[in-house]
């Protein structure tokens, strides 16, 4: 049974799977279009938000630091996803990668759990959408119902109308094509680092060097944590985790970490890219070095202009604007915000229908979704049906609840593609890489324990939603996806006839 449950996918097969007719997706994306997809799902609220929140409560001006530092644990998993994706150019990113090289099981649960990262992430972009735009309404006299708000002030029924429209308008140009997705996206990214940097160029001029002392805030003990990392800290090294000073910046990195992820959604159209094995590693490098390089320079620039200790933690670039003179650039920057916000949208919900569909391509789920336009050659059954769920989801569910998306399972996923570019170079040393990670197994394992380090700095109630969805995933599995795996039913079918004793 453990062989069965291990059993791993080729290589080869996996690519020529998506040669198959009915099954193959159409090959339009280039690099460049990779490039943006990065930038475009990356750059979001984070860089809207968590700078003045980590700035104010962990690391002051050396925030900076932070978002460097955690752009280096991200470049480390970047460099394990960029070998898989140039070898195995095929939808499923994380999914995919574990089939190859760890086994069937281990890529079901990471395929479970991929599909309720993005679709919760998904829903919870599209509510963070609607309340900018519902803001800038607001701005200009226009106020909605509040039933159709589905927030504040409805009473018995509430539907977020704007929310769920979009959903479902993204939803139909991802139908349509991913070469008009990244047309669309192309357009929308242009206008977001437009105004990202108008604000650091425009924020420049505005700095008072006063607001950088100190860079480094003197260190201040931090209260008690529900987190797993404090208590682990304290038991091992007998000390506890401060804000502030040098250990402010690594408990900053662990907050603006979540403002990286995404990249590894750029894997996800491996597929659909025509020349995977040369754009791949450019596509998720290039994103993540060109928003590394954008937070730093945004975080030093607002730090700047106002003290670390008066920044807001909702608005921090319209409020530090506000502060200097200059309250227009609020509105300004919530139109960029909601304009960047429909990108990660788009994006997160475009590696979702991708995992869906190789896992349904493989047997795991109903073959009905693996299905592609005949005309779009696009996943289109999966896309539909997730993007109707997703819209109802962020209609009806408040954003307080929806803000409880859990990121250890996009760090679970850095984990395990980490060790699969390990044993895979064991495995299947004759495979060709187009691009090699360097230093293996340094930099897998580097990797790795960044990752966990983070994944303990989560709450303990994250760990346990975490292996409840596991457990729930596992179960759908016996029950369904090992009885029709593909490659399973393959095995089946292909297996020696037992010799006769007697002969």
């Amino acid at each position: 049974m453990s062989s069965t449950l291990f059993r791993t996918k080729k290589v080869e097969q996996s690519i020529l799977d998506t040669e198959e007719p009915e099954h193959a997706l159409k090959k339009s994306l280039s690099a460049l279009d990779l490039t943006v997809f990065g930038v475009g799902v990356i750059i979001g609220t984070g860089i809207f938000v968590l700078t003045g929140t980590v700035a104010k409560n962990n690391a002051g001006p050396s925030v900076a630091l932070a978002f460097l530092v955690s752009g280096v644990v991200c470049a480390l998993a970047a460099l394990c996803y960029a070998e898989f994706a140039s070898t195995v150019p095929v939808a499923g990113s994380a999914y995919t990668f574990s089939y190859a090289s760890l086994g069937e099981l281990p890529a079901w649960i990471i395929g479970w759990d991929l599909v309720l990262e993005f679709a919760l992430g998904t829903a919870v972009v599209a509510v963070g959408w609607s309340g900018y735009i519902h803001s800038l309404l607001d701005n200009a006299g226009i106020h909605l119902p509040a039933a159709l708000s589905g927030r504040d002030g409805a009473e018995g029924f509430g539907f977020d109308i704007l929310a769920a429209l979009l959903v479902l308008v993204l939803t139909a140009i991802l139908v349509v094509g991913t070469k008009l997705s990244a047309r669309v996206t192309s357009v929308v990214v242009a206008i977001k680092v437009t105004v990202v940097l108008t604000v650091i160029v425009a924020g420049a001029f505005l700095i008072n060097g006063d607001n950088y002392d100190p860079f480094v805030p003197k260190s201040q003990a931090v209260p008690a944590s529900d987190s797993l990392q404090a208590p682990l800290i304290q038991l091992m090294f007998g000390w506890a985790p401060s804000n502030f000073g040098v250990m402010g910046i690594f408990t900053a990195a662990s907050v603006v970490f979540f403002a990286f992820i995404g990249f590894d959604v750029v894997a996800t159209a491996a597929e659909e890219t025509k020349n995977p094995q040369r754009d791949m590693p450019r596509g998720i490098l290039g994103s993540l070095f060109i928003c590394t390089t954008l937070y730093v320079l945004v975080s030093i620039v607002v730090t700047g202009m106002q003290h670390y200790s008066e920044l807001s933690i909702t608005a921090p670039l319209a409020d530090a604007f506000k502060a200097t003179g200059h309250p227009w650039f609020a509105g300004f920057i919530s139109f960029g915000a909601a304009v960047g916000l429909t990108t990660v949208c788009m994006i997160l919900l475009l590696g979702q229908t991708r995992v869906f569909f190789a896992m349904s391509r493989d047997g795991l789920l109903p073959r009905f979704f693996s299905q592609v336009h005949p005309r779009f050659k696009t996943p289109h059954r999966p896309t539909i049906l997730l993007g109707v769920l997703i819209a109802v989801l962020a209609g009806f569910t408040p954003l307080s609840e929806l803000a409880e998306l859990v990121n250890i399972g996009t760090l679970f996923a850095f984990v395990v593609v980490a060790i699969g570019v390990i044993i895979l170079r064991r495995t299947r040393p004759d495979l060709h890489r187009a691009f090699r990670t360097p230093w293996v197994p340094v930099i897998p394992l580097l990797s790795v324990a960044a990752c966990l380090w983070l994944m303990l700095n989560l709450p303990a109630e994250t760990w346990l939603r975490f292996a409840f969805w596991m457990a729930l995933g596992i179960v759908v599995y016996f029950l369904y996806g090992r009885s029709h795996s593909r490659l399973g039913r393959h095995e089946e079918t292909t297996a020696p006839t037992p010799t006769d004793p007697q002969n």
